[in-house]
């Protein structure tokens, strides 16, 4: 049992060392408003890995798919990521403070983080992959599988939550200048991402639409 659990942390943590969107929001709101911030936007991340990971374990044929289906989610999550790197684009220095201590705020930075990772693909094809690999490569029994992907879910909460407390010491580092470019960076990639996203997923069903009309 011993490799599950070591193989399935440092899986966990490795999923997290990518330069994606998560990892920018994370450093991001953790440098402008605090670790506390970045511990909550991780509290979203895990809980749509947890979903994920839920579905991967027990089949994705409990998930309803459709070629019609996918486009649409596809649509919202490039939206989201569109709205959220203008935002960053546009709103100017920011001010680099302590949070304040109200639910809206912490509601607000939970479900970014959630949104960010349950609306990219990606994250979901990765956990499905994952769970196939230890299922039919490496022989794990259910046991060894819920093992495996519950300490991978440890290695992505701890991995984030360094990643933000790590962002918060360097906050006397981040003056409003070099942050006012780090949110124009992150919101760039935001964008990018999002234009990414809708090549992939929403190009071909774009141009089947044109040839129909």
């Amino acid at each position: 049992m011993f490799l599950p659990i070591l193989i399935g942390f440092l899986t966990g943590v490795a999923l997290c060392l990518t330069f994606g969107t998560v990892f920018f929001s994370l450093i991001q709101n953790s440098v402008d408003n605090g670790y506390k911030a970045g511990l909550t936007i991780t509290l979203g991340v895990v809980l749509g890995d947890a979903i994920y990971v839920t579905f991967a374990l027990l089949g994705t044929s409990m998930i309803p798919h459709s070629k019609e289906l996918e486009p649409i989610l596809a649509l919202v999550g490039v939206i989201f990521l569109v709205v959220l790197g203008l935002f960053n684009i546009i709103k100017g220095t920011p001010r680099i403070a302590y949070p304040k201590t109200k639910f809206g705020n912490y509601a607000y930075y939970f479900t970014t983080g959630f949104l960010l990772n349950a609306l990219n693909p990606i994250n979901f094809v990765s956990w499905v992959t994952i769970a196939a690999y230890i299922r039919h490569s490496l022989n794990y029994d259910v046991v060894q599988q819920t093992v495996f992907m519950g300490f991978a879910l440890v290695g992505v909460a701890t991995a984030e939550s360094a990643l933000a407390i790590y962002a918060h010491k360097l906050k006397r580092f981040f003056t409003p200048r070099v942050a006012l470019i780090f949110n124009r960076v992150t919101g760039i990639v935001f964008i990018v991402v999002a234009a990414r996203l809708a090549w992939v997923k929403l190009y071909d069903p774009i141009m089947h639409l044109v040839d129909r009309w």
